[in-house]
């Protein structure tokens, strides 16, 4: 990893378990300034903005995966409305990853590529 991209401003949004605190927590051992939006809580369509970031990582999970994750008593209505809260986030995403499909190791490698191109093209 080149040190440039280390001062990128990196946010993490998705919905409840789809691994946002884990992301963060794995780029900010590689050294990104990573951070979790809570999007998914706020009636604020581009809160994720309100931070200036560098790159926007959406992650997704399908709701039987979330029930896998968090219990079968989840409420659907619930992640139905998250979801319609995230979506100004998901059109501007850098990325969009289904957790529920990509394990850890995976998603990572995708993040970094994703933001090392983003980089790249920077001016």
């Amino acid at each position: 990893m080149s040190t440039e991209h280390k001062r990128q401003r990196v946010a993490v949004v998705g919905p409840c378990g789809a691994g946002k605190s884990t992301v963060v927590e794995q780029l900010r051992r590689w050294g990104y300034d990573a951070f979790s939006v809570g999007q998914e809580h706020s009636i604020v369509p581009d809160l994720w903005r309100r931070r200036a970031p560098d790159a926007l990582i959406f992650l997704h999970v399908e709701y039987p995966v979330l029930q896998d994750r968090r219990g079968t008593s989840w409420p659907h209505a619930l992640y139905e409305r998250q979801m319609e809260r995230l979506e100004d986030a998901r059109r501007h995403a850098t990325l969009e990853i289904d957790t529920g499909t990509a394990g850890i190791n995976e998603t990572m490698a995708r993040v970094v590529a994703a933001l090392e191109h983003a980089d790249r093209a920077r001016p």
